[in-house]
């Protein structure tokens, strides 16, 4: 788990970087960027650095993220450009976006040691010196009364690790590639990470795991402000992951009265779309497993998916063909209001990938994370205490409102199944980290699975666990749980959209 759910400074500079950008484009008059050059000296005051070696660094870094949060791509560094370069082709209501998505500021990273194995200096430097007995390639020595591990012989297998009484040998491996399900991170020549963008699907797992913030995806938030200013309504909506992401301050009964002063037209739950999703996958799951395919993965997660048909083509065909809960409810709101935009916010940097995909350009206009909205309430100085209560919305259903956390949608899809077959048994099995969702996928693959419904996520614990969420992940299923008992309705089949679900696919 790491970090996650820790407030560290970390997270203090990404938050006043969004509140920034986001102020730039509230108060951007046209013409010109050059408010640009001030806002790292606002972020970090004074002379004195108060994170890193240097104020120039903190400060050098903190224009990189602010460029990643208008979507502009890095700098190179070998070359003098000012902050505000190519700024102007970001400012336009339109998603606006270079690959890569996720991106590594290689002088904000720590270089950290990728796998070693290390005797600490609270070696007792004991008589038995089992260390030294279990080396299969004696790499450990004796001196000066400790024992050391000769790194040219060590081949990492951690024998040591597991008989020293003392506990004092260490594995030091760098966190963004332990994070990584994908291990698309590797090392350049000057032992900065880097990206393998071939392997990477844009999980953000990295983002949120690096202790020395080095690691940033690119926002939308310049373009979506410029949208709400615009002529055409921006409507906003809400992923169930959001229950409780702003603290106890912002209720789901003042949402919609707190996006509103965003400048968003009004509000729609994303569990509206995972209804009708768990309607689609249901009925794909009764008509095609075991029949057609010896077992179907859900298709929510774009990360998992894209892992498991690029990972698995042979068997590309058993990941649910069902639109996702996002991309229905973009196109349910479309079709109400004609026209309008709109703007999903969630705890995803894979949907903003997802949304980028041509098929669905149409649907989403703007993907935004938890993170960067509450940089959007700061930058408008949103009182929570001002707002006033008004009744929950009670469309979706409390299974819609489960999809946030792991098997909460494979719990959805049952349900819906149930309902329409009440005597058949469902097998499920579901996997939280693209590590344990390839391993579900061996066993699959291996026929071990056949029949089975699979749930893949690519976060812990669901999309609680995303890299865009704020608060603790135990806290945030605490939080959904809570806002799927106000539902009124239990299951997705109780959806009064689902009439127009056929319309929606097309």
């Amino acid at each position: 788990m790491g970090m996650r759910g820790i407030h560290t400074s970390i997270n203090d500079i990404r938050r006043m970087v969004f509140a920034e950008v986001a102020k730039l484009s509230y108060e951007y008059q046209g013409g010109d960027l050059s408010e640009m050059e001030n806002i790292p000296y606002r972020i970090i005051p004074g002379e004195v650095s108060t994170y890193r070696e240097s104020v120039f660094l903190e400060r050098a870094i903190v224009k990189e993220r602010m460029r990643l949060a208008m979507g502009l791509p890095l700098r190179d560094v070998t070359e003098h450009a000012p902050v505000s370069q190519g700024a102007l082709e970001c400012v336009h209501p339109d998603t606006y976006y270079q690959p890569p998505l996720i991106n590594i500021i290689k002088f904000a990273c720590h270089k950290c040691p990728d796998n070693r194995v290390v005797i600490t200096d609270q070696c007792q430097g004991c008589l038995a010196q089992p260390c030294r007995q279990v080396c299969p390639r004696e790499a450990i020595y004796f001196e000066n009364g400790r024992c050391h591990i000769d790194q040219n012989k060590c081949i990492k297998c951690g024998k040591c690790m597991g008989v020293c009484q003392y506990g004092v040998i260490l594995r030091l491996e760098r966190p963004c590639a332990v994070a990584c399900g994908m291990k698309a991170i590797r090392s350049d020549a000057y032992g900065r990470a880097e990206i393998d963008q071939d392997k990477c699907v844009s999980c953000g797992m990295c983002l949120a795991n690096c202790p020395f913030g080095a690691i940033a995806d690119k926002a939308q938030i310049f373009q979506c402000i410029q949208a709400i200013r615009g002529e055409a309504p921006v409507y906003a909506a809400i992923a169930p992951a959001i229950a409780g992401q702003f603290g106890g301050g912002l209720t789901p009964g003042k949402m919609r009265a707190a996006l509103r002063r965003l400048g968003f037209a009004d509000v729609v739950e994303v569990a509206i779309g995972a209804d009708l999703c768990t309607l689609q996958e249901a009925e794909d799951f009764v008509n095609e497993v075991p029949e057609k395919l010896p077992f179907m993965g859900t298709s929510c997660c774009p990360a998992w998916s894209v892992m498991a048909k690029r990972e698995f083509p042979q068997h590309a065909d058993c990941i649910s063909m069902a639109l996702t809960p996002m991309v229905l409810t973009g196109r349910l709101i479309k079709k109400e209001h004609p026209g309008c935009k709109v703007a999903f916010i969630g705890p995803c940097a894979a949907k903003k990938l997802e949304a980028m995909r041509h098929s669905i350009r149409s649907d989403i206009d703007f993907v935004l994370t938890f993170e960067e909205v509450q940089g959007m309430f700061a930058a408008k100085e949103v009182d929570f205490n001002d707002l006033e209560e008004a009744p929950v919305p009670s469309e979706a259903s409390a299974d819609g409102r489960g999809f946030a956390i792991s098997s909460g949608v494979a719990g959805a899809v049952v349900s819906a199944i149930r309902q329409l077959h009440p005597d058949r048994e469902i097998l499920v099995e579901h996997a939280e980290g693209l590590n344990e969702c390839r391993k579900m996928l061996m066993r699959a693959k291996a026929g071990k699975l056949n029949g089975y419904l699979l749930e893949g996520m690519a976060c812990p614990g669901g999309c609680i666990g995303g890299a865009g969420t704020v608060q603790p992940i135990p806290k945030s299923a605490a939080e959904v749980e809570k806002v799927k008992k106000q539902s009124n309705k239990a299951h997705a089949y109780e959806s009064g959209y689902s009439g127009v679900l056929p319309e929606l696919e097309e």
